[in-house]
C-alpha cells in the first residue's frame, strides 16, 4: 500500500468496525482535523497524515492496557498492508511504546492527540457547548485548573507545543481553528 493507495474511507470503516463509542470516534475525527490542519501548514500530505490521526486509537476500545494499545492495532494495520511509517507514527504517540517521536508527523500526532481532547472538554463546558467561540486564553486558563479534565497530563500539552517549536498559545489557537473546520462532524457546533 503506497501513500496514494491510502484510503480515508477504508480507514474510517476500520475505525468504525473496531470502535463503537461515539465519543472515541469523535476524538479520532478531532485529532484528524488538527493533524490535517498542520499537514496543510507544513506542506505535507494531508490525506496520509489524516489517516494516521484517524487510526491512532482505533484499537483502544478493544485493547486499553499499555501492554496492548497501540501494539495490537498496529499488528492489524500491518496485516492489512499499511506502510511501516504509519505504524511507527501510531506507536510513537504512546510514551510507553519505546518508539521515539522523530518525524514531523510523529511530533504532530503527539502534539494534537491530548490537545484535541482538552480543547473538546473546554468546548463542552462553555454555555454554547461549541468550539466556534472558544479562544486559546480560555483553554490555557482551564489547563491551570487541576480538577478540570484531570486525566490529561498538562505536561503532555506543553511538550506537544514544544515538539512543534510553537508557543503554547499558538498551538492551542491552531488546534481550535483546525477543529472549527470540522465542528459538525466532531459534535462541537453546540448552539452556535
Amino acid at each position: 500500500m503506497t501513500m496514494t493507495e491510502l484510503s480515508r474511507d477504508s480507514a474510517w470503516a476500520l475505525l468504525c468496525e473496531w470502535t463503537g463509542s461515539e465519543s472515541l470516534r469523535k476524538h479520532a475525527l478531532a485529532v484528524e482535523a488538527a493533524v490535517r490542519g498542520y499537514a496543510r501548514t507544513f506542506g505535507e500530505d494531508e490525506n496520509a497524515w489524516g489517516i494516521v490521526a484517524l487510526l491512532h486509537d482505533f484499537d483502544y476500545e478493544r485493547y486499553q492496557t499499555p501492554a496492548d494499545h497501540p501494539f495490537r492495532g498496529c499488528e492489524e494495520l500491518r496485516r492489512l498492508g499499511y506502510p511501516e511509517w504509519v505504524m511507527r507514527a501510531i506507536l510513537s504517540h504512546a510514551d510507553y511504546s519505546g518508539v521515539p517521536r522523530e518525524s514531523l508527523l510523529e511530533k504532530t500526532l503527539y502534539a494534537c492527540d491530548e490537545m484535541a481532547g482538552f480543547v473538546t472538554a473546554a468546548s463542552l463546558v462553555r454555555p454554547s457547548r461549541s468550539v466556534l467561540d472558544l479562544e486559546a486564553a480560555s483553554v490555557i486558563k482551564r489547563m491551570k485548573d487541576k480538577a478540570f479534565a484531570r486525566a490529561v497530563p498538562r505536561e503532555d500539552l506543553r511538550r506537544g507545543a514544544e515538539l512543534l517549536g510553537l508557543p503554547l498559545d499558538e498551538h492551542v489557537t491552531n488546534v481550535i481553528l483546525f477543529m472549527r473546520e470540522r465542528a459538525d462532524a466532531i459534535g462541537l457546533r453546540g448552539t452556535l
